[in-house]
């Protein structure tokens, strides 16, 4: 089950306020805000949506395949990818450029405001799916805006079906370009915000968009998934993590169970459930690449949650 994944690759500084933001940002004044939030807590994770959702697909027993573009500074992402023994033969260095850095502040409530600087990531149309042999299926992730336009077309020239995930990518591109990556993609996955600005951007309904893929899957964070597929509505529900830590990472650990859950055959029960499953147990580490569970152990998870197997 190759998998491949197109996507960013980057290191996230992510701080936490001891405090909720809305205590701070006074509503009336935004035009004028100037707020500073003092983060006592401050860590650098690897993450980056390709990186993230390749490390989970991983402890799935699944065979991810990272195309992205990185900078001068990669050597230590680089070092963790062979640990890992994840293939970095698609993963492209871009000379005179910084590996995507994202800047996370997250506060009590876990909400989180994000400074993200692209980097290398710009430079992902450097890469072409072609390049990546035997391939069961694929995803377009946040990335450099010419990079997923020409990631999808190539997907969809190949004949490899894939799942277009535009995350925080989707205000780059307008109705017209939104629409056609549904076009060409078999599947598209979304939280409720992006769900509801697609919708916006493009004029359709959330039932229209999903007559146009295979699958719309929309996530709602503690409130499950749910999935539109074949005309109907299948509610998928959350799974009680063992910790509430951070969120960072919870959407890219989903899309990691989906893509196996989709690659193995399982029906869209299944696949959505594993998908929630995976997002909880990342919930209860810091960072994106933290949680270390066994195919044992997630199995397990699987069967106290729902009361089945999962193989």
């Amino acid at each position: 089950m190759r998998t491949l994944i197109c996507g960013s690759m980057a290191y996230d500084t992510i701080m936490v306020f001891h405090d909720r933001f809305k205590n701070h940002i006074l509503p009336d004044q935004l035009h004028i805000l100037n707020v500073a939030f003092h983060v006592p807590d401050m860590r650098r994770e690897f993450g980056g949506c390709a990186g993230n959702i390749a490390y989970s697909l991983k402890l799935l027993g699944g065979e991810p395949l990272i195309m992205a573009t990185i900078g001068e500074d990669s050597a230590p992402y680089l070092h963790r990818l062979e640990r890992l023994g994840l293939d970095r033969s698609h993963v492209q260095e871009v000379p005179t450029t910084f590996t995507a850095q994202a800047f996370i502040t997250t506060d009590l409530d876990d909400n989180q405001i994000t400074a993200f600087h692209p980097g290398a990531m710009n430079h992902s149309h450097l890469n072409h799916v072609a390049a990546a042999q035997g391939l069961t299926i694929g995803i377009v992730a946040p990335d450099g805006r010419e990079g997923m336009l020409q990631h999808a077309q190539e997907f969809h020239d190949a004949g490899v079906p894939f799942v277009f995930d535009p995350g925080q990518g989707l205000p780059l591109f307008d109705g017209e370009e939104l629409l056609n990556f549904l076009e060409l993609a078999d599947h598209c996955c979304v939280n409720s915000y992006e769900a509801h600005l697609l919708s916006e951007k493009t004029g359709q309904s959330i039932e229209e968009l999903a007559s146009r893929v295979k699958s719309l899957i929309i996530t709602l964070g503690a409130n499950g998934a749910e999935i539109h597929a074949g005309g109907q509505r299948l509610d998928i529900p959350s799974v009680k993590p063992d910790d509430l830590v951070d969120p960072t990472g919870c959407g890219d650990a989903f899309r990691a169970g989906l893509l196996y859950g989709i690659a193995s055959g399982m029906d869209w029960e299944k696949a959505g459930r594993l998908a929630s499953l995976m997002g909880s147990i990342k919930i209860a580490y810091r960072g994106g690449q933290n949680h270390k569970p066994a195919q044992d152990e997630i199995a397990g998870r699987y069967v106290a949650a729902f009361g089945q197997p999962l193989w």
